[in-house]
Parts: structure tokens; C-alpha cells; sequence
């Protein structure tokens, strides 16, 4: 079955709610953070490991799946919640973020993108009608519309020609897309341009997606002034019968201000990607656990957190273990780092439910520092 959102709350002092969004896989709540699994799998962690954390949906990408292992192997294993033994909903994003990021300007045309494989530098060509039919293959349970992610530095000029090209290939797309149990979700794009933002989001919403994402705002070079514009320019023309999707998007506290201006869905490798390095989230703000001050702290990454990592083991252990090279210690960061952020957006709900949303935000940037 395609998902089916359920609005049931809004936050009385913000644009924030509280919502269901019913899956093929089960009823999972908003707002919410998904854990990202590129290759099929959320690095070094279990399905099992996921579940223990409250995970709900996940993410997987199109492109690297397209590359290895290939769409039709996937379809032959019996699509993706099979292939990686995941009993719970997959979200597949379109391609096009890596896509963008391998190609030159002069690659894009209207047909799609040539760019070359980061694998092997074969040439590669993708258009929205091939996203769409690796996605159907995939059998996730949302899809993403194939668009172009224009750098923040982008002229308005640019900008206002790529939307419209991202509408077409969004219709293209939808037109193709033909997976019954799959929801298929609308970009929205415009960079920190207000009139853009509005016609982007007003004519992707005519096109009546599933649900709707606001991208362009996890690029390199975009301020969180600018973050936070695209998303206040966005929602006033998404309906609010359908969850909305901030792509990319993983520090603690863009999450708080997303869902106080009305995002539902966020994602990001982050978690995982300063787990590899040694660094974890905590009230305080991000730890680098291999400072030496924590070589003799035996006592967990957070006293109060409930994950596995901090339920059984010690900084200087996990410590220990991170600078000798030991893989344990990036999959402990890694279930720890995710688990705060599910966290996070479980205690945004509460908030939610009880109109507080404004006073949570004050107190936990009270604590909070963002950078190591």
C-alpha cells in the first residue's frame, strides 16, 4: 500500500506537529529522524541494532545500489527489505544528490545527466525516468522524484531554470513511476529565494506526490540563515495532509528548528560519519572521545541515555578501542549517535503534544555546543 500520513497535533506557539505515517511496515510517528543506509546497509550496525534504538524508516540510495549490487539483483532477492533483511519501511532517495555532485554543468541537459562512475570512470547516464524505474525495482517503500541539486552559490538565473527543469523531470517521472506499494515524493528546490521557493513548492504540490521534500539545503556553501529561509518559504504552500521531508539534514539543533517550522522527516549520515572519527553527540554538544581527559573516565558516553553503548560500556574503553583502529569502538559511536538523535525527536514529540516546544528549545541550547 502507498503510506498514508495522520495529522494529530499542531504545536500551539510554532508551525510544529505531531503525526503517523501508516507504512507497509507499521505505524511510525513524527517528527522523526531515519538512519542512513547508503549501500543497503547502515554502517557496521544490524536490523537488529536499529530496532533496539526505535528505528523507524531508513534510507537507502538509489545510485550506489544502481552500481553494485544492481536494481535487478535486488528485484530477484525479493527487493530491498529482503536483500538486507530489514523488516521495516525504506526510504530510497532519487540519485540525484551523488549524481550532481560527480557531473559537470555541462552535463546536465533536459534529457538527464552524463556523468562518469566514481567507481571505475565508466560513463553513466541518468535520466528521471531510470531513477524512478530502479526505485520501482527496489520496492522501497517511499521513492524520491529525480532532481537537480544546484549549489547554494547558484544565480538566481540558474536557480530559476533549474526548478523548471526539475518540474518537468518530475512529471516524467510520476509518469513512469509503477510500484503499487510505493509512495512516490515531490522535491521542492529554489535555494534561499523567496519567489522561487513558492513557485517550486506550489507547482511540485499540483503534481499531488505522496508527500514533499525540501532540498537544496544540505549542499556545501548554504548558511543555517539560509536553511531556515528555504524551509520557512516552502511550507506555507505544502498541504498538511502529507508529511514533509527535510533532506539531508542531521545536526541536533537544525532538527529542533525544522520541526518547529513544520518538517516531519529528517535524515543525514552524520551520526555515523563522526562516529568513524571518534566523536559523539551528547547534551553538551559533540565529545571527541579521543581527547585524553577521558582515558581513565569510566563512566558512560551519557549517564542518562539508553542505548546499548552506554548501557554496557565506559569512555575510556570506547576511547581505547577508537584509537587503536578497533571497529567496535565506530559501531558503539554509531548506536550511540543514532539513538540520540531518535531520541531527540521522540522528546520534540512529547514537547509537541504538550505545547512546550519553544521552552525544550531554550534548555537544551542552554547545554548544547555544536562544534568539538
Amino acid at each position: 500500500m502507498k503510506i498514508k500520513y495522520q495529522l494529530l497535533h499542531e504545536e500551539k506557539n510554532t508551525c510544529a506537529r505531531l503525526g503517523t505515517i501508516e507504512t507497509n511496515y507499521g505505524v511510525v510517528e513524527t517528527p522523526m529522524f531515519m538512519p542512513v543506509g547508503t549501500r543497503a546497509t547502515v554502517k557496521m550496525l544490524t536490523p537488529e541494532e536499529l530496532y533496539e534504538m526505535h528505528s523507524g524508516v531508513i534510507l537507502a540510495n538509489t545510485y550506489h545500489l544502481w552500481l553494485r549490487p544492481g536494481e535487478d539483483l535486488i528485484e530477484k532477492a525479493g527487493g530491498l527489505h529482503k536483500f538486507m533483511n530489514y523488516h521495516g519501511p525504506i526510504l530510497t532517495d532519487s540519485g540525484g544528490f551523488q549524481v550532481f555532485s560527480l557531473a559537470r554543468p555541462k552535463d546536465i541537459t533536459e534529457d538527464g545527466v552524463h556523468f562518469k562512475s566514481h567507481i571505475d570512470g565508466s560513463k553513466l547516464f541518468l535520466t528521471p525516468e531510470k531513477s524512478i524505474e530502479i526505485q520501482n525495482k527496489l520496492d522501497s517503500d517511499i521513492a524520491m522524484s529525480f532532481d537537480e541539486c544546484p549549489p547554494a552559490s547558484a544565480s538566481y538565473e540558474y536557480m530559476k531554470n533549474s526548478i523548471e527543469r526539475t518540474l518537468r523531470w518530475a512529471k516524467r517521472g510520476k509518469k513512469v513511476h509503477s510500484n503499487p506499494r510505493q509512495s512516490l515524493f515531490g522535491i521542492v528546490q529554489g535555494g534561499a529565494y523567496e519567489d522561487l521557493r513558492k513557485f517550486s513548492a506550489t507547482e511540485t504540490v499540483k503534481l499531488n506526490f505522496d508527500g514533499y521534500s525540501i532540498g537544496g539545503v544540505a549542499n556545501d556553501g548554504e548558511s543555517k540563515e539560509d536553511m531556515y529561509k528555504a524551509i520557512e518559504y516552502s511550507i506555507p504552500y505544502l498541504p498538511k495532509d502529507k508529511p514533509r521531508y527535510l533532506m539531508g539534514v542531521g545536526e541536533p539543533s537544525d532538527i529542533i528548528e525544522g520541526v518547529i517550522r513544520g518538517i516531519d522527516m529528517f535524515d543525514c549520515v552524520l551520526p555515523t560519519r563522526i562516529a568513524r572519527h571518534g566523536n559523539a553527540f551528547t547534551r553538551h554538544g559533540k565529545m571527541n572521545i579521543k581527547n585524553a581527559k577521558y582515558k581513565e573516565d569510566f563512566t558512560p558516553i551519557e549517564k542518562d541515555c539508553d542505548c546499548y553503548a552506554c548501557k554496557n560500556y565506559t569512555k575510556a574503553y570506547i576511547r581505547h578501542l577508537v584509537n587503536v583502529d578497533e571497529a567496535l569502538g565506530g559501531r558503539l559511536l554509531s548506536i550511540h549517535n543514532i539513538r540520540f538523535l531518535i531520541r531527540l525527536t521522540e522528546e520534540l514529540r512529547e514537547a509537541i503534544k504538550e505545547n512546550r516546544l519553544l521552552e525544550y528549545r531554550d534548555e537544551f541550547y542552554k547545554e548544547y555546543k555544536e562544534k568539538i
